[in-house]
């Protein structure tokens, strides 16, 4: 006969075996797709490898590499990676923010025809890239921004701006912000239509005379939790971007590395160059800056 302990014990070892039926299908592809991945890079970035010849363990030389004798990761890629993360992680935060607020603020019936309209691009940036910003930002006289300079008299011949070191960085901020709002737009938004009217009732009762002052006592303080994911959603894309300026440019590296992020340094090492290893001890260190700044 079992005793009462013996009952328990075997019940919850039941239960455990059901908790473990369950979520064995996302270990299996937790296992697979991304715990067996960073095990394979962390053995490749201390490695040379070509993806041809077996891997060779060459110790730190690919990160005493990357700081002493790439130059132009030093020269190029940095300086642009944190010019580029500087104006589109806090200027699309923002805007996100400031976009999600005034849409609550117009009908009802229209709420969702503009979320869908601002939300769109996010999923779709690739295909308006090639189709919209290509055709507009082009080099011939025909095309939409070259056409209105000449109409207007600015320009006396066409510039091809994607191929211009002075105007494809200022380019890759514009069309970027303009493709930000995506999960963290959604999240602010949803946030803000959570929040208890009341409390704007409330505010208004003592004092709150105007929307700056809701914003700063009521909306803010109610969206911790949605604001620092589109925080760290925003400082996670900025870092991370990269194919904006292959598809602007055309061409990886980007014209006189005036567009060249860290991503694109990555590809181009690992893809082009074949240089495996030391494009994994990079992405490494992107990684290591990205967690760094998400937990300052």
């Amino acid at each position: 006969m079992m005793t009462v302990r013996q009952r328990k014990n075997k019940l919850d070892g039941n239960k455990n075996l059901v908790a473990y039926a369950f979520l064995s299908p996302y270990l299996l592809c937790f296992g697979v797709f991304i715990l067996l991945p960073v095990v394979l890079a962390t053995f490749l970035a201390f490695t040379n490898y070509n993806s041809l010849e077996a891997p060779t363990f060459v110790g730190l030389d690919n990160f005493i590499q990357m700081f002493s004798s790439d130059i132009t990761l030093m020269k190029y890629v940095i300086p642009n990676t944190f010019k580029f993360a500087v104006f589109v992680g806090p200027v699309g935060y923002a805007l996100q923010f400031l976009m999600a607020w005034m849409i609550l603020r117009i009908p009802q019936k229209l709420r969702k025809l503009y979320t869908m309209a601002i939300y769109v691009p996010s999923i779709a940036g690739g295909i308006m890239m090639t189709v919209v910003w290509v055709v507009v930002f082009s080099g011939d006289r025909y095309a939409y921004l070259n056409r209105f300079l000449l109409w207007l008299g600015t320009i006396t011949a066409p510039i091809d701006f994607t191929q211009h070191d002075q105007y494809l960085m200022v380019i890759m901020i514009f069309v970027t912000l303009w493709n930000s709002m995506g999960v963290g737009f959604l999240s602010l938004q949803a946030g803000m239509m959570s929040i208890d009217p009341q409390l704007y009732e409330a505010g208004k009762i003592d004092g709150i005379t105007n929307g700056v002052q809701e914003i700063w006592y009521i909306t803010i303080p109610a969206l911790k939790p949605q604001m620092l994911f589109s925080a760290v959603m925003a400082i996670v894309g900025s870092l991370k971007a990269g194919s904006i300026g292959v598809q602007l440019s055309g061409m990886n590296p980007t014209p006189k590395y005036a567009g060249q992020l860290i991503q694109n340094h990555i590809e181009d090492y690992g893809f082009m160059r074949y240089q495996l290893g030391y494009a994994t001890a990079l992405s490494f260190a992107l990684l290591a800056v990205m967690l760094l700044i998400n937990r300052a």
